[in-house]
């Protein structure tokens, strides 16, 4: 009699996932940048700078369809980073304060070299606001590549790239609403604040309906964009309001019992149906919500972001200080200061090497995240309006992220050797 195969866990089915949505944004990448070089490039260049109105009353918003993306769509995205980090800090990774605190030392470092490298090369010049694109990691890209690595890289490498890639996340979060923020309209700020107070609140308060979140996001996010912050700042804000506590399973207590009482197979089935439903139902908002937006952001938000922002047009342009020095800190700043930032946690004794990985491993890990694609690109629009200088920086975070990429799973390559014991992992 065959068996069904054991349930995956979690994290693996979260690797799996990204190691998808890594590929399909290769892909729509590839085939943006071939868009804006062919004869049809005009087109993609034309839909990109089209204008979408919306108005709701008094209200409206006329948004390049460009704009619509980087400020509505990904939102979303960072929502759901958001939401990963909350998690991550309560119950995951983060938790542990000798795991938390490698991933934290390896994420400054491996934000604060890069930044440091950019700017020295860049202080001074037309390209010296640039310094933040270089600092942050995509991690669909990273763990994509790892996943190919199979059983080469041990679990625990694919858990520090994670967390690694979170805190760095959390960092360009800061860093957006620190330092590429122009002015502040304090009306619209104040109508903000007191938007996430009601949905702060509500999540206090233990609101479970999605629909209650998809109120206060709207109105949230509109606030924060007519108050000058980045409107993709309202989705973090809006993910820390979500609670993370289950409800109280007395309350499904009953209907369970009721649901797993013998009976004929079409009410066994109803039944089951119904248990099914009230498990689904005793998740808590924050991982029914997490579940909700992962499919959305994997297959439709970041492939739309990455054809709306990886169409480079090559022509007339070239490399400039911008490019090199978005691929200094990628290909060289990020390595050292991930693999100097952790050894030091290691080093002081308040962190250690997660089970099974060496520094070999942690070596390759940081070049990995000199996979910056999607955090890159989005800051690379933030930090510069003019078009030639925009243009440099998108061309040094595709080529620093390709490269990146190829290093970082020869490096693994070479430097591992297949471990019979973690196959179960994938």
């Amino acid at each position: 009699m065959a068996f069904p195969p054991l349930p995956q866990s979690p994290f693996v089915r979260f690797v799996r996932s990204e190691s998808f949505a890594g590929l399909l944004l290769v892909l729509t990448a590839i085939m943006a940048f071939i868009w804006a070089n062919s004869p049809w490039r005009d087109v993609y260049f034309t839909l990109q700078h089209t204008h979408l109105a919306l108005s709701a009353g008094t209200a409206a918003l006329d948004l390049s369809l460009e704009h619509w993306v980087n400020d509505g769509l990904m939102a979303v995205f960072f929502l759901l980073v958001g939401l990963e980090i909350k998690r991550e800090l309560l119950i995951g990774e983060l938790a542990s304060r000798r795991r938390a605190t490698l991933a934290v030392a390896a994420a400054a470092g491996g934000m604060l070299l890069p930044g440091a490298l950019y700017y020295l090369l860049n202080a001074g010049g037309l390209g010296a606001s640039g310094w933040g694109v270089p600092m942050a990691t995509d991690i669909a890209f990273a763990l994509g590549v790892l996943a190919l690595l199979g059983s080469r890289v041990p679990l625990g490498l694919k858990v520090f790239l994670t967390a690694l890639a979170i805190v760095d996340d959390l960092g360009a979060v800061l860093v957006i609403a620190l330092f590429y923020t122009e002015s502040v309209n304090l009306t619209f700020l104040a109508l903000a604040a007191l938007t996430w107070g009601v949905a702060l609140l509500a999540g206090l308060k233990g609101a479970p309906s999605m629909k209650v979140y998809a109120v206060l996001g709207i109105l949230l996010w509109f606030f924060v964009l007519k108050s000058g912050l980045h409107a993709t700042i309202a989705g973090v804000m809006l993910a820390f309001t979500v609670p993370i506590r289950k409800p109280d399973p007395s309350q499904y207590l009953a209907s369970l019992t009721d649901a797993a009482r013998p009976g004929r197979s079409e009410v066994v089935g109803a039944r089951l149906r119904d248990l099914e439903d009230l498990l689904e139902r005793s998740q808590s908002p924050l991982h029914r919500m997490e579940h909700a937006l992962h499919p959305f952001v994997t297959f439709a938000v970041l492939p739309i972001f990455a054809l709306v922002n990886a169409g480079v047009s090559v022509s007339g342009a070239g490399f400039g200080a911008i490019s090199y020095g978005v691929m200094l800190g990628l290909l060289l700043g990020k390595p050292l200061g991930v693999v100097g930032g952790a050894w030091l946690a290691v080093r002081s004794g308040v962190a250690s090497l997660p089970r099974r990985v060496t520094w070999f491993h942690m070596v390759g890990a940081g070049i990995l995240a000199g996979i910056g694609f999607t955090m890159s690109l989005f800051v690379s629009n933030l930090a510069f309006e003019d078009v030639a200088l925009l243009t440099q920086a998108k061309l040094g975070v595709l080529m620093a992220s390709v490269l990146a990429a190829a290093l970082g799973a020869g490096w693994l390559v070479v430097t591992s050797k297949k471990m019979p014991g973690t196959a179960q992992d994938f």
